[in-house]
């Protein structure tokens, strides 16, 4: 397929945010990408024309219930028989922050039953208390399943933003062994917090800023090719973007975040 030819849904409900940088970023890498109303998709019947969908962060309606809970269950009823289908077909989907804990939440991730009936995983409130917007250091655990870090050497550090009030990750408690031992056995672990250096959090804030298990800051699928990350990779897309970009004698043109974005974008071209 070529770059002109890939279309990408950025999907929004009342709430989200940062869609339209999620937008301009796939923009950049010169494939199309609309921002489009999960009303619209339903009343239009079309997620199956494109090739590849995203759930953007934001705080959808309100994350009352759970964050991301009322999304997940409205694109289970609304759009489940072609979620499946787009899943089925090794479309990518990617969720960002809120869209991590949709993804988590209609049982899309870990999926290691593929989609699981129910959550396998949650993203709870942040330890400490309080929703933190600062940036983190990322390190990346994948030896190649994730098709959209595949263009992050393993073991490299990144530096990207959070913006959340519930990312920790959990396993339900007497599964934490059993299922932890699962993402590393099928190369689902994708990104670790850590120091700037490289070194685990452990669990400690600062470095792990939300006290997520094992320092879990990002899961993919079985197959690689569905993928949420509590971090907003848009929002370290481009060099003037890095907090420290005024201190720097030369700023980069772009940020860690491409990355991900490349990634996937490679991963369609050559796929599809």
């Amino acid at each position: 397929m070529k770059k002109e030819d890939v279309r990408i849904c950025v999907m929004r409900v009342g709430g989200t945010n940062c869609d339209a940088e999620t937008k301009r970023a796939f923009e950049d890498l010169c494939v199309k990408a609309e921002v489009v109303h999960l009303n619209q998709i339903v009343n239009r019947k079309n997620l199956l024309s494109y090739d590849a969908l995203v759930f953007p962060g934001g705080f959808s309606f309100g994350d009352y219930v759970r964050a991301g809970a009322i999304w997940a269950k409205g694109i289970a009823a609304k759009l489940g028989r072609d979620l499946k289908k787009f899943v089925e077909q090794e479309k990518p989907v990617l969720g960002i922050c809120n869209g991590f804990q949709v993804l988590v939440e209609a049982g899309l991730l870990p999926g290691f039953d593929r989609v699981s009936e129910y959550p396998q995983a949650a993203l709870a409130t942040n330890e400490p208390t309080g929703y933190r917007c600062k940036w983190v250091h990322l390190k990346h655990e994948n030896s190649g399943r994730c098709i959209f870090t595949q263009k992050i050497p393993k073991r490299q550090v990144l530096r990207i933003p959070i913006a959340h009030a519930e990312g920790r990750f959990i396993f339900p408690r007497e599964q934490e062994k059993e299922y932890l031992q699962r993402l590393l056995d099928n190369d689902q672990l994708v990104f670790r917090y850590c120091s700037q250096e490289g070194e685990y959090a452990g669990g400690a804030y600062p470095a792990n800023p939300n006290g997520a298990f094992y320092d879990i800051a990002g899961i993919c699928s079985v197959d690689g090719t569905i993928f949420g990350l509590m971090p907003h990779p848009e929002r370290a897309y481009y060099g003037w973007q890095l907090p420290d970009w005024t201190r720097r004698e030369q700023v980069p043109k772009y940020g860690d975040g491409k990355l991900i974005f490349e990634s996937m974008t490679e991963y369609l071209t050559k796929k599809f």
